[in-house]
């Protein structure tokens, strides 16, 4: 029923959007009959919000997968390389948040692991939000920033790694099941802000399940309990993205799986000093205003890695001004 009604909602749109098309050039007949500039921009401006409406449903058209209209979790992990690298994923950690915020999105932070002496060493944010995971199932990779770094007293450009994982909400309608016995629990003291209870108890929980490695934390709550149940959703979710991947890499005949954080394995690359740039590696789309695209501004990188998936290709794909 929900495919039903969301493919009877596009096909009212793009009829809606052939009516208007046609009342649009009507107009413009009309008014240049009868020598009316007013008339002809008149319609003139209603195709050219015609053709910002298509653009936007093209989009919509590539988030077509089974999760992609699930809200999705998010981790961010720093590379190797200490304050540099986790300073870069807490900035990674804002640009996704930024991101969300742009969208209407919902952004809750279910686990930080805060750096020694700046930054994060791990973060899990939960972004909620229609077609959350569709946008930003693209961003899993390895993201490469250059920069002069501001903790080296000798102002000397640094290289610094992150990663960033993305995986999708499962609802109850999706039946994961999970032998509790390959599962290993431990409970820890939550770090970050919180008050006096967050750090004085042993309320944060994480789960490792030992036959993928995959591992799961959350802190968000003061209940241990809540915790516990937040972080087997986080599991259950994790384990079916792992299926949804190993689909689509047998029907496209690839290999896509998880990368080293280092060099070779960067899907973009951030670069401040010498010059600015902002470049995706895989489909070529690059941006000369980093602040803008750390600012949240990522929507052209994830279009076309969305369209290269769907695709095949990024044709007539634009560099980002």
């Amino acid at each position: 029923m929900r495919e039903r009604t969301s493919l009877e909602d596009s096909i009212a749109a793009i009829r809606r959007l052939e009516q208007e098309l046609d009342d649009a050039i009507t107009l413009i007949e009309l008014g240049d009959a009868e020598g009316d500039d007013a008339t002809i921009q008149e319609g003139e401006a209603v195709i050219r919000n015609i053709e910002a409406e298509a653009q936007r449903r093209q989009v919509e058209t590539l988030l077509s997968g089974e999760a992609d209209s699930n809200d999705t979790y998010l981790e961010v992990h720093s590379g190797a390389g200490g304050t540099e690298s986790q300073d870069w994923a807490q900035m990674l950690q804002r640009m996704y948040a930024r991101w969300a915020d742009r969208h209407g999105f919902k952004v809750e932070v279910l686990e930080i692991s805060e750096g020694e002496e700046a930054g994060i060493k791990g973060a899990t944010l939960a972004i909620k939000g229609h077609n959350a995971y569709g946008w930003l199932k693209t961003e899993s990779g390895v993201h490469r920033l250059v920069r002069i770094s501001p903790y080296d007293s000798a102002a000397r450009r640094h290289t610094s790694f992150a990663s960033v994982w993305v995986y999708p909400v499962v609802d109850d309608k999706i039946d994961i099941q999970v032998n509790e016995s390959e599962c290993r629990i431990d409970t820890y003291r939550a770090s970050g802000a919180g008050g006096q209870h967050i750090n004085t108890t042993d309320s944060a929980v994480r789960i490792t399940h030992l036959p993928t490695g995959i591992v799961v934390a959350c802190q968000q709550e003061r209940s241990q309990h809540k915790n516990r149940a937040k972080a087997w959703d986080m599991l259950r979710a994790r384990l079916y993205e792992a299926e949804l991947k190993k689909r689509e890499e047998k029907a496209n005949a690839e290999s896509a799986s998880k990368s080293d954080i280092g060099w070779g394995h960067q899907i973009r690359s951030y670069v401040l000093q010498p010059y600015q740039m902002v470049k995706d590696l895989r489909t070529g789309v690059q941006s000369t205003s980093p602040g803008d695209v750390l600012d949240g501004e990522l929507d052209p990188f994830m279009e076309a890695a969305l369209a290269q998936r769907v695709y095949g290709t990024t044709a007539d794909v634009e560099d980002v001004d």
